[in-house]
């Protein structure tokens, strides 16, 4: 074994090495960046082109059909101010020759009196026939009396009968004489016809009314006009108006009952004897709103109208608004099709690279976890074949320390107490190393946390020092656990030095202890009662990449020789060996809070019966006890400790070498035997074949490894991790000197 003690550094090295390889490969597994995809931007910014798509074409058509509209409103105007020009023009013309035949008349006829126009009545039937008979808006020209009995006419010779002195243009011609008067249209008696009239009053040298001159004009003609000049677009309308606002002709023309009104915006405008202008009404005869131009025939009472219908500009307008509104959504609609082809191709995508990232984070996960065997296996592989040794020069210290004690220290008692000390201080990391590789032998029993916590409340706050303030809050019926108190002790001081170390200038930290009943939780742990012990500190947190890889054995963010990296990881080990876990939470700057699940024990009365039976000692008569240890120096510590408890010792340094004195017939009142030994058997195989083939051979196993314990604790062996205590093995040889 000595070579052995020699070849631990060299493997030491070579697995510290095969440690910090695995967790440099984890590093850059872990910092590697995973691909990024912004799905959510990619989505927003296609719904983003999608409204645009959407907006933009319809405020383009709306601005287009807005303005389209106006113009169509304004082409409209300036049509038909062009066609009031062109009709007042043309009533112009026709008027100034009404004019001039009426003066040529009137100068033909003097200051003849009704006799002398009757005498004439041949004459003048010619002449008048001559001045207008040529014209074709000329229907005929009437002479009447002072009395308006009808004289002569261009249409009849001899002229009928006829009084017309109370007629409203013969009396409207008598009083504004000489100025021209127009009638209301009419059926003519003798032309047959529908006309108006331009009734002239004519007057003596001494002013008396002599008769009038009446030109009828025939409203065929001006409508006729009209129709050629609107093409005959029954949405365009012209006419001839008195200043009074009463029609004289109109295209198209309105029922014979039909009466417009008196007091629209158009007749207000004819009575302020504007010369032209513009409106927008609804007629009050056929309800139909028009746009109208008017414009005054020359110095003439009378306004010609030019009206377009503003439903025809609307269905001119709509036809074309619609024509561009279908050629615009064409492209539209491409564009439509295209993003929502894109967004389910996203959302296809998107699924996809959900499922990846899935087989991603398991994959990722599974090489976690398998690193993670790795990097224990090689702290399991480090710590046995390192701590094999290292407890057997821990027990050597404290066999020889313990017979110094019973010896009576012989004036080396201070020195005595120093190594004990040390003794215990390198137990205590040993314990620690071989917590985290899940090797440490345990001593699980059921702890009441209700007693133990406040019991173990004054160590903890040592641990935390004087400027950090504790506070722990225990549930009365906290349910009990099963685990070893002293791991959970250490795991708990382990949160206790973290927090001071995170609180350089005080602070607070606070043990909470309770009832949990998990189901469907994000731990990992089956459903089931649990309790929760929860250690928060309000210093400075961790960031969430140092908080991920807290539990990790060995990694520590302190300076280098201010921590081992063992902390943490032995209070996730504690834990899970416990059948629990742990989990911690911690925001920069606002502190951490370290979660630990312990499963709600429940003892059956049996299990309990028996280990009572178990914890009671085995008193064994005095005799001799067979040690099987191959390390002398422990063997000679062992022996000492044995002979002392008035035992007699027969050391044998294998198993195999053990197992043939009992073959040879030799028998014992106790074999005590380690369990890692050289050669064929170890331990475990002496003890096997020993209640195979002597049932009745009482025998004990030491071990320092917790896969051993379990083996060994199948046989129903009694068993002592090393380092034991003294005590422990007098318990169980209970030899009497």
């Amino acid at each position: 074994m000595r070579g052995t003690s020699r070849a631990t550094p060299f493997l030491t090295y070579v697995f510290f090495t095969e440690i910090v390889t695995v967790q440099r490969a984890e590093r850059v597994a872990v910092d590697f960046p995973m691909p990024s995809r912004n799905f959510a931007a990619t989505r927003r910014m296609l719904l983003i082109v999608l409204t645009v798509s959407i907006v933009f074409p319809l405020a383009c058509l709306a601005g287009y059909g807005y303005l389209d509209y106006q113009r169509r409103i304004a082409d409209s105007n300036d049509m038909i101010d062009r066609l009031a020009r062109v009709t007042e023009e043309q009533a112009a013309k026709v008027l100034d020759l009404n004019q001039q035949m009426a003066s040529r008349i009137v100068e033909l006829l003097g200051n003849a009196d009704d006799a002398h126009v009757r005498a004439r009545e041949a004459e003048l039937h010619d002449r008048l026939r001559d001045i207008g008979g040529d014209f074709p808006q000329v229907s005929s020209i009437n002479l009447l009396g002072a009395k308006g009995d009808l004289l002569a006419s261009s249409l009849a010779y001899p002229v009928p009968v006829i009084a017309v002195g109370q007629r409203e243009d013969f009396l409207a011609a008598k009083a504004m004489r000489p100025q021209p008067y127009f009638s209301l249209p009419m059926y003519g008696t003798v032309s047959r016809t529908n006309v108006f009239n331009t009734a002239i009053g004519r007057s003596g040298a001494d002013g008396q009314f002599l008769g009038v001159v009446s030109v009828a004009l025939r409203n065929e003609y001006f409508s006729r006009f009209y129709r050629e000049l609107t093409d005959g677009d029954s949405s365009l309308v012209l006419g001839l108006y008195r200043q009074d606002g009463n029609l004289l002709v109109r295209y198209p023309a309105w029922p014979e009952d039909a009466r417009p009104s008196a007091h629209s915006a158009f007749t207000e405008a004819l009575r302020d004897k504007q010369l032209f202008g513009r409106v927008r009404l609804h007629s009050t005869v056929d309800g139909v709103e028009r746009l109208l131009a008017f414009r005054r025939v020359g110095d003439y009472p009378l306004y010609v109208v030019s009206a377009y219908a503003t439903a025809s500009i609307a269905d001119a307008w709509r036809h074309h608004f619609l024509m561009i509104a279908a050629l615009t959504a064409v492209p539209c609609i491409a564009i439509w099709l295209l993003v929502f082809y894109s967004l389910r191709q996203l959302a296809g995508e998107r699924r996809a690279w959900e499922r990846w990232q899935g087989e991603v984070a398991m994959r990722l996960s599974a090489e976690a976890s398998t690193r993670q065997l790795q990097r224990m296996g090689a702290l399991g592989n480090l710590v046995a074949n390192v701590a094999h040794d290292f407890n057997n020069l821990l027990m050597v210290a404290s066999a020889n320390t313990e017979l110094a004690r019973l010896k009576g220290y012989n004036n080396v008692e201070k020195e005595v107490l120093a190594v004990e000390r040390a003794t215990a201080a390198a137990e205590s990391l040993t314990r620690r190393l071989l917590s985290v590789a899940r090797k440490q032998p345990l001593k699980q029993e059921r702890v009441e946390l209700t007693r133990w916590l406040p019991a173990a409340a004054p160590l903890i706050d040592a641990a935390l020092g004087d400027t950090v303030e504790f506070a722990l809050n225990v549930v009365d019926d906290v349910w009990p656990v099963l685990a070893d108190p002293t791991d959970l002790e250490f795991a708990i001081v382990n949160l206790a030095v973290n927090a001071r170390e995170a609180m350089p200038h005080g602070g607070r930290f606070a043990i909470r202890c309770q009832n949990n009943r998990l189901v469907g939780s994000d731990t990992l742990l089956p459903d089931g009662e649990y309790v929760l012990i929860s250690c928060t500190d309000d210093g400075e947190g961790m960031p969430e990449a140092v908080a991920r890889r807290a539990f990790e054995p060995l990694f520590t963010t302190k300076l280098r020789g201010s921590g081992t990296g063992l902390g943490l990881a032995q209070v996730l080990s504690m834990c899970e060996q416990a059948g629990g876990t742990a989990k911690i939470d911690s925001v920069q700057g606002s502190g951490s809070t370290v979660r630990m699940y312990l499963p709600r024990h429940r003892e059956r009365k049996a299990a309990a019966a028996d280990a009572e039976t178990l914890r009671q000692p085995v008193p064994t008569p005095s005799g001799v006890v067979l040690l099987v240890e191959d390390n002398e120096d422990v063997a000679a510590g062992v022996a000492a400790v044995l002979e002392t408890f008035g035992c007699e010792v027969r050391h044998e340094p294998s198993a195999d070498q053990a197992l043939d004195v009992l073959s040879g017939g030799e028998r014992f009142e106790l074999v005590l035997s380690d369990i890692q030994m050289p050669g064929k058997l170890n331990g475990i195989d002496l003890a096997e074949k020993v209640r195979s083939a002597w049932p009745s051979q009482k025998i004990a196993l030491m071990t320092g490894y917790a896969d051993e314990l379990e083996r060994a604790r199948r046989l129903g062996v009694a068993i002592l991790a090393k380092p034991f205590d003294i005590d422990e093995l007098h318990a169980l040889v209970a030899c009497e000197p």
